[in-house]
């Protein structure tokens, strides 16, 4: 549940183009707040249905940070890692869990932490099992485009937020 220090943003992506914006707004939020994560972690949690842009948001991101090859779909590995910005960003979809309980049996628990970025494609499979995350997205179809809903959960994802918006404010205005 949101808490009313940090409200609900909505964002209105009318193309896959105002996605992958989005994504790179974050990605570059995560790289000027690094120290942050590095001494804390960071958990994205992206939700919505399939083809709603869950992995091209976290592609643009993963872009955003330096990635310079493929950034797959962890829907069969259930996890892609990638070493970022002298970060561990962790990839995860948890799609293809039947219960919650397998998150606990994988050992994933254990990749969330300090210096390490976890972005979590279908969190809800994961149950409460699953930490808290800083920032969560919900994406959803709108008409031809997609609408965001993002909730901040801690400083660090307010913070991230806040520089995402910004970034994203200044690149789609006059669109």
């Amino acid at each position: 549940m949101a808490s009313p220090a940090f409200p609900v943003v909505s964002l209105a992506l009318p193309d896959a183009g105002a996605t992958a914006i989005l994504g790179r707004a974050l990605g570059h939020a995560i790289v000027r707040h690094r120290d942050d994560v590095r001494a804390h972690g960071l958990q994205l949690n992206l939700s919505g249905d399939l083809g709603t842009g869950k992995t091209a948001l976290v592609r643009a991101a993963l872009k955003a940070l330096g990635v310079s090859g493929p950034v797959k779909s962890p829907t069969f590995a259930l996890l892609e890692p990638y070493s970022v910005s002298s970060l561990d960003f962790y990839h995860f979809d948890f799609y293809r869990f039947a219960d919650p309980s397998e998150f606990g049996s994988s050992g994933f628990r254990d990749l969330f932490g300090p210096g390490r970025i976890c972005a979590i494609e279908w969190p809800e499979r994961a149950g409460p099992r699953l930490p808290t995350a800083d920032l969560s997205i919900a994406l959803s179809v709108d008409g031809d485009g997609r609408t965001a809903s993002i909730t901040a959960a801690s400083q660090l994802g307010e913070a991230c937020l806040t520089s995402a918006l910004e970034e994203f404010q200044a690149s789609t205005a006059g669109s």
